[in-house]
């Protein structure tokens, strides 16, 4: 798993490479599965990032899955466009997820709302879709990610807090 960043956690990393990129590369060279944690809406484009995720799971069948979050203004504050509040970013995220989950099933999509999308389509679907997964650190946005998710991913809490997530 990785975590599709503009920039490191710290400056004493040193490097935060294009996650896409990167997971061509693993997928290429090993067996294992592999995911990415990205924000669509505000630095990718939805339509974006179901070609990414459809064509990584169309090279490596059943390997590739993508977790899909509101962001983190560490990242997202490069697009110059402003930090929205917590609500517009989960609603946001909501109308993403449907427009990434028609495109990868085959579906021209238009859609205007928090993201505006002009009769997209996939030309390249896999035969295997990949999971779309919810990131949550707290037990609100695993609610909230409960309602479209296939699946959740967290970071590393203590085992009480863990349960209630």
């Amino acid at each position: 798993m990785c975590s599709d960043h503009w920039a490191p956690w710290s400056a004493h990393q040193g490097h935060s490479g294009f996650a896409w990129t990167w997971l061509g590369s693993a997928l290429a060279t090993t067996r294992l599965p592999f995911g990415v944690v990205n924000a669509p809406g505000q630095r990718y484009h939805p339509a974006i990032v179901a070609q990414a995720a459809a064509t990584l799971a169309a090279m490596y069948p059943g390997r590739f899955w993508v977790a899909l979050g509101s962001g983190e203004n560490m990242n997202e504050h490069i697009t110059g466009t402003g930090w929205l509040p917590k609500p517009v970013r989960d609603a946001r995220l909501v109308e993403c997820v449907e427009v990434i989950r028609a495109l990868l099933d085959g579906a021209e999509v238009t859609h205007d709302g928090l993201v505006t999308v002009d009769r997209a389509k996939l030309w390249t679907l896999p035969d295997v879709k990949p999971l779309l997964i919810g990131p949550a650190v707290s037990e609100a946005t695993a609610a909230n990610h409960a309602r479209w998710a296939d699946g959740l991913v967290t970071v590393n809490q203590p085992p009480e807090t863990l349960r209630r997530v």
